[in-house]
């Protein structure tokens, strides 16, 4: 579970920082030459600048997306939990077994009639069947209601980068 409050001071970001952003999202695989050329830099201080977004956080990580039904997790489950308990040392239970399952790439706290949302892949019904008698068996739970992804129609990982977190050094 992440913890918003351990982040470091917001980093002051630009235009170029924004393009950046922008090129990593859609392939991190290119080369510093190539961003640099498409910034508008050389490649030393693209590469700098690089290495500050990732020192303060902006980028997480760098990875390769693969397509679920092709590694055989044709499955797409959205899973909605009605929690047990709100206690900290119930959520803390819940967030560690569920880091432990790696069928689970997102597990939200939502606000509403619903305190938890879960994103999980899995081969099939028979093995998303599994998944849920573990996943009631770990803590108390008033309820789990499961939605079944028939087609993904978008899917993306790209943030948008919202104008309003980078500076516009035109203007100095």
């Amino acid at each position: 579970m992440s913890d918003n409050s351990a982040r470091p001071a917001p980093l002051v970001m630009d235009e170029i920082d924004r393009k950046l952003l922008g090129l990593l999202q859609q392939d991190c695989t290119l080369s510093i030459a190539e961003m640099a050329d498409r910034v508008g830099l050389s490649p030393t201080p693209c590469w700098k600048r690089i290495q500050k977004l990732e020192a303060a956080g902006v980028v997480l990580r760098r990875v390769a997306l693969v397509d679920p039904a092709r590694v055989g997790m044709g499955l797409t489950v959205f899973v909605a939990i009605e929690a047990g308990s709100h206690s900290p040392e119930w959520l803390e239970r819940f967030a560690a077994a569920l880091e432990a399952m790696p069928a689970v790439l997102e597990f939200h706290r939502m606000a509403g009639d619903v305190d938890y949302m879960l994103r999980v892949v899995t081969a099939d019904m028979a093995e998303y069947d599994a998944f849920y008698k573990r996943l009631i068996a770990v803590v108390p739970l008033k309820n789990v209601t499961s939605r079944f992804a028939m087609e993904r129609i978008k899917s993306s990982t790209a943030v948008p980068l919202h104008p309003s977190a980078f500076i516009d050094r035109r203007a100095d």
